[in-house]
């Protein structure tokens, strides 16, 4: 077995490390081998290292610009690091050097659906179809194109002929677990998470078992940081408009509900998994930002139940205290996916 298979095993294993030990050993004697340097781009990339992964690709490019798959697997690595017109040159290399592999075709897709390009995204992605009309991989492709795009029906449809050919595939039942989370069904979405998770125990992080968690935070800091401010805007007209201070209250007290129903709607078919993920997060800042949006939300409450003043402020400074610890929380997060 190559060093190139044993990193590849490596890595479909999830030890991502050892994959790249693996690399770097065989490319002291071979430094500048594409076919390894373009894939320890990859290895890097899939274990959330973008910045060294695109490094590695540059080298491979670098080492034989004729390579198509290093030309892809820099476009990957651009498409990890939000640097869409770029992936997009690269990846149209790569399928310029070579028209005929449905792989450059799939990366190119991904690289118009980061740029959100959905008309030439379906379109590569249905060119990769074309050489294969029952591969996964180019199913799959279309699917996450479709459900970028909105397009959830068509999204599902092409999962589930994916899930057809490959019942087990891992990328097909996440796809199936996204497309469910997306349209609210919790219960259905943390059931395929459970069992992919049980299966396929490295492919998925903390952030995707604990997306309920997540989800309705970042739903909350939406609707308090639209919410609170355009309840305290009408409170000030009514020093005016002294009628506007009941519309101020109710407008309080639909924000406060809607907060709570879409919470409820969320955490509670999703069961105690999504808690008990929160210990692979930053878990002081994921606190601070449920109570702080609590306290928020009860604020927001007591102010429209009782027409006093000094609830309101209270509520705006809860909301900010949310979407700081967000911020903060992502990017505690970002730093220790690097």
């Amino acid at each position: 077995m190559t060093a190139a298979s044993r990193a590849r095993l490596l890595a479909q294993l999830g030890r991502f490390d050892q994959a790249e030990a693996e690399l770097r050993r065989e490319l002291v004697a071979r430094p500048a081998d594409p076919e390894l340097l373009a894939l320890l781009a990859a290895v890097l990339r899939v274990n959330g290292r973008p910045h060294d992964g695109l490094a590695a690709a540059d080298a491979a490019v670098h080492a034989e610009p004729g390579s198509a798959g290093a030309h892809a697997e820099r476009a990957e690595n651009l498409i990890a690091l939000g640097r869409t017109e770029e992936s997009i040159e690269a990846a149209s290399e790569a399928v310029r050097l070579r028209p005929g592999e449905p792989e450059t075709h799939r990366v190119l897709a991904r690289a118009h659906t980061a740029s959100r390009d959905f008309p030439r995204a379906r379109a590569a992605a249905r060119q990769a179809l074309a050489f294969g009309p029952r591969s996964v991989p180019s199913l799959l492709t279309l699917a996450e194109v479709e459900r970028v795009a909105g397009r959830r029906r068509a999204a599902a449809r092409a999962t589930r002929a994916a899930l057809a050919e490959d019942p087990g595939h891992p990328g097909g039942r996440w796809l199936i677990a996204l497309l469910d989370a997306e349209r609210l069904h919790v219960g259905d979405a943390m059931r395929g998470l459970r069992e992919l998770a049980a299966d396929h125990p490295a492919r998925l992080r903390g952030e995707a078992l604990a997306w309920p968690v997540l989800g309705v935070l970042a739903g909350l800091r939406r609707g308090l940081a639209v919410g609170v401010p355009l309840t305290a805007g009408v409170r000030l007209a009514a020093y005016r408009w002294p009628p506007a201070g009941l519309f101020a209250q109710a407008l309080a007290l639909m924000v406060a509900v809607v907060m709570v129903s879409f919470a409820a709607r969320v955490l509670l078919p999703a069961g105690r998994l999504p808690w008990r993920s929160l210990s692979l997060l930053p878990r002081r800042a994921v606190i601070t930002e449920l109570v702080a949006a609590g306290v928020s939300v009860a604020l927001l409450m007591w102010y429209g139940a009782s027409a006093l003043w000094w609830p309101l402020p209270c509520a705006a400074a809860a909301a900010a205290l949310v979407i700081v610890s967000g911020v903060f929380r992502m990017r505690v997060t970002s730093l220790n996916t690097r």
